[in-house]
């Protein structure tokens, strides 16, 4: 099997594109981030699980570092060396499900109760 080349986006062009696409993750020492605030391990844990779900499924795997009300995932391609459609393609998906509030979607699904911290789990941006 022989390696793909991947393109590598410039710092430059990664903050355009985070900006552009991503306006809650950053750039910083060679990786782009977010931390996500929880409410409890409670949800610190299925954000961790949910970032883990879809890393496998896409075959691409972030660094994570977590507490007791935070997670924060780190991207960038390992074979590259550098940042590449893999991040930015991973990093949109785990931002769209992550950030998903059901009830602002309008359909049948009414999400946690936002007004009982018993069912808190992520504090949305």
């Amino acid at each position: 099997m022989t390696a793909v080349q991947e393109t590598t986006y410039s710092d430059t062009e990664i903050a355009e594109r985070l900006q552009k696409i991503l306006p809650r993750w950053r750039f910083e020492d060679g990786w782009i981030r977010r931390k996500y605030k929880t409410n409890s391990w409670k949800g610190t844990l299925m954000v961790i699980n949910t970032v883990g779900h879809l890393a496998e499924a896409a075959w691409h795997h972030p660094d994570l570092t977590a507490s007791y009300a935070w997670v924060e995932v780190r991207l960038k391609t390992h074979s590259a060396k550098g940042i590449t459609d893999k991040d930015f393609d991973l990093a949109r998906k785990i931002e769209e499900v992550i950030q998903w509030q059901p009830a602002r979607d309008g359909g049948a699904l009414e999400g946690t109760p936002r007004d009982d911290p018993r069912f808190a789990y992520i504090k949305y941006d």
